[in-house]
């Protein structure tokens, strides 16, 4: 496991008083915008208790972790095409994992949007958050034999 610290999690997104002070939301998606939100959202995840044990056992080096959820964000929100990885596969190996508990990260990730970003920019995120979530839900937990209607008795 990767034991370096992590970015500081309050820290405003311009290093100073920029976007992402207390009482000043982000009104603008940027690569420092998704680069706070992913900190502050990663930093949550890691202290959940239904969250955080998964997360530690499928990741090792949290620094590479938060690098490639920002190119992931980034690719999503800016379409700046960094992430070039597969959600489903990764997702496919998490030991633990259930259909519950991407509601449970959605929850998560609206608090953190809601911190930090005004409405129009929270609301963007989400979209495409729920987006994310109903298909990696789909992709691994749908078993179409299991919506098959009984035949009668």
């Amino acid at each position: 496991m990767d034991t370096q610290p992590l970015p500081d999690q309050n820290a405003p997104a311009c290093g100073c008083c920029g976007p992402g002070a207390p009482g000043r939301p982000i009104s603008q998606v940027s690569e420092p915008a998704i680069h706070l939100l992913v900190d502050r959202f990663y930093a949550k995840v890691r202290d959940d208790a239904e969250l955080g044990p998964i997360f530690d056992r499928a990741v090792a080096d949290w620094n590479t972790h938060l690098s490639t959820m920002r190119d992931f964000w980034s690719s999503i929100m800016l379409t700046s095409g960094r992430y070039h990885g597969n959600p489903v596969s990764v997702h496919r190996r998490l030991e633990g994992l259930t259909p519950e508990l991407f509601e449970h990260w959605l929850g998560l990730f609206a608090e953190t949007c809601g911190e930090l970003f005004d409405e129009a920019v929270a609301a963007s995120f989400m979209d495409k958050a729920r987006r994310i979530a109903t298909s990696l839900n789909l992709a691994l937990f749908y078993r179409p034999e299991q919506d098959r209607p009984r035949s009668a008795p």
